[in-house]
C-alpha cells in the first residue's frame, strides 16, 4: 500500500503538507524536490493521503517530516508511514532515527511514544509559533 516517492511524486506530497500544516510552515514542492534530490533522503507515500520523508547520514536517519491529511488522521496512516520509514532506514544503516516534534502537538508526541521513540533533548522556541521542539530518539535495535 505504501510506496516509495520520487520527483514525480512531488505535487501530491506538497499538497498533503499543505493540507496538514499552517500556511507558513507548509513545504512547497520546490522543498520536496530539492529533499528527494539530495543523497540518502527518501519518501514514502500512502495513497489515502499520507507521506513522510526521511534523511539518512552514516548510521543515523531524521524523519524530517511526516504529514496525513485531516479528513483521515487516526486510521493508522502515520503509524504505518512511520514504521515503514523507520524499518527502511534501518535497512539501510541506520541504528538511530531522530526527529523533531513541537512540545504542543499532543497527537504526534502520542504517536512517536507509542512507536518506542525516547525523549533526547529539547530545542527551545525551535517552531515559527515560538513553541519547543523535543528531539526524539528511537534506536533501531529496540524494535521488536
Amino acid at each position: 500500500m505504501l510506496y516509495r516517492a520520487g520527483q514525480t511524486d512531488i505535487d501530491v506530497m506538497a499538497a498533503i503538507h499543505a493540507s496538514a500544516f499552517s500556511p507558513k510552515d507548509a513545504w512547497g514542492r520546490d522543498v520536496f524536490s530539492l529533499q528527494l534530490g539530495f543523497p540518502g533522503v527518501f519518501g514514502l507515500l500512502h495513497p489515502s493521503g499520507g507521506m513522510i520523508l526521511m534523511r539518512l547520514a552514516a548510521d543515523e536517519a531524521e524523519v524530517l517530516t511526516l504529514a496525513v491529511t485531516p479528513e483521515v488522521r487516526r486510521g493508522g496512516i502515520a503509524r504505518s508511514l512511520l514504521s515503514q520509514a523507520t524499518t527502511t532506514a534501518a535497512a539501510m544503516g541506520a541504528k538511530s532515527v531522530f526527529l523533531e516534534v513541537s512540545v504542543a502537538n499532543i497527537a504526534a508526541l502520542s504517536l512517536y511514544s507509542r512507536a518506542g521513540f525516547i525523549q533526547a533533548g529539547r530545542r527551545p522556541r525551535y517552531y515559527s509559533d515560538s513553541t519547543d521542539a523535543l528531539v526524539m530518539r528511537f534506536d533501531s535495535q529496540d524494535r521488536t
